[in-house]
């Protein structure tokens, strides 16, 4: 059952109160916005309009149109006619005019327009929302920004949220974590990294609290894949993302952009290695001539080589020149030169006397005699352990990685000399051979040359 009509004046105070309400929405929009009737008069303009323009609500509100006060007048039939246009179809209109500020300059805007309907469903007049045109551009170059740095950039874009998971994931940076765009959103990145996530998640809390850092910074991690384990170092930059609508700045999270550097990183430090290599051998060669022991001379190239790269070499020389690479029976290697086994310290010649060496067969130093060539070993993961895999080989307790090199000279094979690494160093790679067999050849010369002379003597 309907009820009656509202007793005299009590529908009043929901009509003020709804009337605020609409006022005060209208006044904080962050765009400007005007109304007309069907009739072209204006009947709502809020602050940003004034702010805009320069016109209050005052002034604007009951003008019909534009003309002559927010258009100039030789305009004034064409943006009416365009803005009330919308009455007559669905949907919203876009266009851009030059209005008059109160000041008499002007300004382009922007403007959105749609009709506004009745209680009976008729057109009732046209509402209008404008900014100024450099400020849309703005707007849309920023979202133009955003969208292309999640698609299509260069550098990997994360978004991460105030409890360090990823919320956002472009495709570079997807191929870069080894998932999917979407399995890698909500993860905590210690699923993602095994190693230096530590590091990189201490990044991030710094941006939260402190904001960003002034310089990108590089972070070697250990990524989990499908593969297995890739090291890979990328050189990052954060920034600390916060509300635009708070009247306080409130931390949304963190956007991280990186860039995968691992192959110009290697690189680098490949040539650093190369650069210092080259300088050790260029000393070494200056302190080995003003040596008159050859052997003396041997030592002093050892020296100089196992800075930066060995912790241990051993010089094991053979009782005369092999010409066919092999040891005969009962022949052994003879230990002429060694680094202190229980700590680090120069190369020095054995005192009293050479002492044959008890190696085993297989011995990966009797190998390289027969291959006449370089062997890499390193202590399993299955085995025993480092110390008991050192002493079976007859090397220092803490040795776990091994390079033999043979010594050969007008020829014949002279010995062997082994450089040795601790477990926590990494084991030897191809260029630490190329490096070992240059300083090998240049002992051997210094080996030979002593031979020569006790063969004389």
């Amino acid at each position: 059952m309907c009820p009656g009509p509202p007793a005299s004046g009590a529908g009043a105070p929901a009509a003020d109160s709804g009337a605020e309400l609409l006022a005060a929405l209208l006044d904080g929009m962050d765009a400007a916005l005007c109304a007309f009737d069907a009739g072209g008069a204006v009947t709502h303009w809020n602050r940003e309009a004034e702010r805009i323009l320069g016109w209050s609500a005052q002034e604007a509100v009951g003008r019909t149109g534009f003309a002559g006060w927010a258009v100039r007048r030789a305009d004034a039939h064409e943006v009416q006619g365009r803005l009330m246009s919308a009455m007559d179809a669905p949907g919203r209109q876009v266009h851009e005019f030059a209005l008059l500020r109160k000041d008499g300059s002007r300004v382009l805007v922007r403007t959105q327009s749609a009709r506004v309907l009745g209680a009976d469903g008729k057109p009732a007049g046209v509402y209008c929302a404008f900014s100024e045109v450099h400020a849309q551009i703005d707007l849309e170059r920023a979202i133009a920004l955003s969208e292309a740095l999640l698609e299509d950039a260069s550098w990997g874009v994360v978004l991460v949220d105030v409890d360090l998971r990823p919320t956002v994931v472009n495709a570079y940076a997807s191929r870069a974590l080894g998932g999917g765009r979407t399995t890698l959103l909500g993860r905590p990145l210690g699923e993602l990294v095994v190693q230096g996530v530590e590091e990189l998640e201490a990044a991030l809390q710094h941006v939260l609290a402190e904001g960003a850092p002034g310089a990108p910074a590089e972070f070697w991690v250990t990524l989990r894949t499908a593969e297995g384990e890739r090291r890979r170092c990328w050189r990052s930059g954060f920034l600390r993302l916060a509300s635009p609508l708070a009247e306080e700045p409130v931390p949304l999270g963190v956007g991280w952009l990186f860039r995968d550097v691992t192959t110009a990183k290697l690189a680098q430090q490949e040539a650093d290695r190369l650069r210092f290599r080259t300088s050790q051998l260029h000393r070494a060669a200056r302190a080995a001539a003003e040596c008159e022991d050859p052997m003396e001379a041997a030592t002093s190239l050892l020296d100089f080589a196992l800075a930066g790269f060995a912790d241990h070499v051993l010089l094991d020389l053979t009782p005369g020149g092999l010409t066919a690479g092999e040891l005969t029976a009962g022949e052994r290697l003879v230990r002429t030169a060694a680094t202190p086994s229980d700590a680090p310290g120069p190369c020095l010649l054995v005192a009293g006397g050479s002492i044959p060496v008890r190696y085993g067969p297989g011995h990966p130093a009797l190998q390289a005699v027969e291959r006449i060539g370089s062997v890499r070993t390193s202590a399993g993961t299955g085995e025993a352990g480092g110390a008991a895999w050192a002493a079976e080989r007859r090397w220092p307790r803490d040795a776990a990685h091994a390079l033999c090199t043979v010594l050969r000279s007008r020829g014949r094979t002279l010995g062997v000399l082994t450089f040795l690494r601790a477990a926590n160093r990494s084991a030897f790679e191809r260029p630490d051979t190329a490096y070992a067999e240059t300083v090998a050849a240049r002992v051997a010369a210094a080996a030979d040359l002593a031979r020569a002379g006790q063969e004389r003597g």
